[in-house]
């Protein structure tokens, strides 16, 4: 039986290695990193078999060395006395079994927890380097691991049986890293059929779970070591071999899960609840119930639900489904994961990013910005034309003809063709933003500095969406641009302020020369006002004195006609139009008694308007305060 049981670990250990070395050969011409971790599971389950093997061997010989031991003491020849009491010399198998597990042991279980360590780390590290197989590469992969995870299921079963049928302890740990090797290697193999699928970072994850599980061995094996430290001794007690892991014999014999949850149970419950019928039932239908799980979880992925606003591309074995290539809101039936794939766009929405800088949140929550602050992370320059003014620059001076601005330009655009969307470019979003700078820097270069700082805006952001749309449809990106603006214009933040001072100096000449205009144009039309005033006053005065000189030459000849007809009543007349002009002015006095005696006396004083007396008013005396006579 012992011999049995040695082949048995021997095979364990050859197995592991050939297998492993297989396996790692392979993963490193498929780029698999999970293959890589599971071959270094192997190969570190290939240690830990030749330990148990070698500790097996020497168990083996103990056991002859006591076969023999007891055959000399039933044996008449011997003395009773050699026997009696035996010396410590008398079992060196013994006592090279015991300075074995004392010494090499614990030795090797350090050793294997820096190697598990240092394994972990490397492979942590590699995993992010990975990179997608091609189809031949993972074709041999799964062919391969297929057949690493047959073996290992096989041979491992067989001697994990094996020896919970014959209690030998030291056969589990190579059984344990052989169905391990199993899972890994059926991992790997998915692995590969999930990249094939076009799922290429599935390798990755899982290899980094692998990795994570390979930390989790070493923690253990650390705490084992520092258990067996403090771990009391009993004479005669069998101890687990301390390089065996537990974890790794969960997961390599979930079955033992299965029965150590069933005896927590009896535990708990104080019976044997391991015996009752639905227990029983449920440890025999457990795997058809995961299966039919699995089943009802691969029928669920038949139908898709796509939401309003979105469209999606139905993909078979990563290829487009002729005539449903895509597929609207509503529901669809589609053939089981990773047979057919959908991958959804939001066609609806409006998407937006920004050419000539990168945003910075804290800036844009400020209402008021100036040149002179920051308004984003980042800002890019963009070269502008500048006309040239000859005036300005000196004889042997010509200024840049270019300047630089710093642009906010929004662009907003939507999904119109989703199939030239996915698959014209890896990806479209960036195609277009790098399209746009570049349209944005050529249209920059060719326009004028004061009118893209000024009115042509509105006329720029018109062109710039027509030249992107123009790009966009030219390298068949499938979206619409539904917006360009120029959000903001201004020089660069660096130059700002010496732009701020032209700028002023320019507002400043303009507004002297505003200034004059205004003057000019309130005194002018005051002096040509005044100079018609006095023209057609003092032409008003000649026709006046031509006139007057007229009225009087004709006056004249009719006087003399007048006088001729009654000279008497002219004289009179022209003597009492002579004394009426002359007293026109004056004041007038009628005396109308005549012929009397009277004495009238005429004031001749100016006398005080009435009006100006009605307002007059006299106070009256004040009362005296002094003693009357009486």
């Amino acid at each position: 039986m012992e011999q049995n049981l040695k082949r048995k670990a021997l095979v364990n250990l050859l197995l592991l290695l050939v297998l492993g070395l297989v396996g790692a050969v392979v993963a490193r011409y498929a780029n698999s990193a999970t293959g890589i971790t599971g071959a270094v599971f192997m190969l570190l389950g290939t240690l830990v078999a030749a330990v148990s093997w070698f500790q097996l061997r020497l168990e083996e010989r103990e056991n002859l060395e006591r076969l023999e031991f007891d055959e000399l003491k039933r044996s008449a020849r011997a003395s009773s006395a050699l026997f009696n009491d035996p010396a410590a010399d008398t079992f060196p198998a013994r006592r090279a079994r015991e300075q074995f597990e004392k010494f090499f042991v614990p030795a090797f279980s350090l050793a294997l927890l820096v190697l598990q360590g240092v394994a972990a780390f490397y492979l942590w590290r590699r995993a992010g380097e990975d990179q997608p197989a091609t189809v031949q590469q993972a074709t041999v992969a799964m062919t391969i691991f297929g057949v690493i995870a047959l073996s290992c299921f096989q041979f491992g079963k067989y001697s994990a049986v094996y020896a919970r049928l014959e209690n030998a302890r030291l056969l589990r740990p190579g059984a344990s890293y052989l169905l391990l090797g199993a899972v890994l290697s059926v991992l790997a193999t998915a692995v590969e059929i999930a990249g094939w699928s076009g799922y290429p970072g599935v390798d990755v994850i899982v290899a980094r779970v692998l990795v994570v599980f390979l930390g989790m061995v070493a923690v253990e094996s650390a705490l084992a070591l520092i258990f067996e430290i403090y771990r009391p001794r009993v004479k005669g007690q069998v101890a687990h071999p301390l390089y065996e892991s537990r974890l790794i014999g969960l997961l390599g014999q979930p079955g033992g899960l299965i029965k150590t949850a069933a005896q927590a149970l009896d535990y708990q419950f104080g019976f044997k609840v391991s015996e009752t019928w639905f227990y029983q039932f449920l440890e025999k239908a457990l795997s058809w119930l995961i299966l039919l799980q699995i089943g009802l979880l691969v029928l669920s992925t038949t139908v898709v639900f796509i939401n309003p606003g979105e469209q999606a591309l139905l993909e078979r074995f990563g290829k487009p489904v002729a005539g449903r290539e895509v597929l609207g809101p509503g529901a669809h039936f589609k053939l089981p994961w990773p047979v057919d794939r959908v991958h959804r766009y939001q066609t609806d929405l409006i998407q937006s990013f920004r050419v000539g800088l990168v945003p910075d949140e804290d800036a844009e929550a400020r209402r008021v910005m100036l040149w002179t602050k920051a308004h984003a992370k980042e800002e890019f320059n963009m070269l502008v034309a500048s006309r040239l003014d000859e005036t300005e620059s000196g004889a042997g001076e010509r200024p840049v003809p270019v300047n630089l601005l710093s642009v906010d330009i929004p662009v907003q655009y939507q999904v119109s063709d989703l199939r030239a969307f996915a698959y014209n470019h890896a990806n479209a979003h960036d195609m277009l933003q790098r399209l746009s700078y570049a349209v944005v820097s050529r249209y920059f270069v060719n326009v004028d500095f004061d009118l893209i700082m000024s009115v042509g805006r509105q006329e720029a952001a018109e062109e710039l969406r027509r030249r992107i749309q123009a790009r966009a449809d030219a390298y068949q990106l499938g979206v619409r641009i539904l917006f360009v603006g120029l959000h903001s214009v201004h020089p660069p933040v660096k130059i700002a302020p010496e732009f701020e001072r032209v700028i002023g100096a320019f507002q400043d000449r303009e507004t002297t020369n505003l200034f004059a205009r205004a003057i000019a144009a309130e005194l002018l039309p005051l002096a040509e006002a005044e100079a018609a005033e006095k023209t057609n006053r003092a032409e008003a005065l000649r026709v006046r004195a031509i006139a007057g000189s007229a009225a009087t030459a004709a006056r004249f000849t009719n006087q003399i006609a007048a006088y001729r007809a009654a000279p008497d009543v002219y004289r009179l007349r022209a003597y009492l139009d002579t004394l009426g002009r002359s007293i026109a002015t004056a004041r007038k006095y009628v005396v109308v008694p005549t012929n009397t005696h009277d004495v009238v006396t005429i004031n001749l004083e100016d006398k005080i308007r009435e009006d100006i007396l009605s307002e007059l008013r006299v106070p009256p005396p004040r009362a005296s305060t002094t003693a009357t006579n009486r």
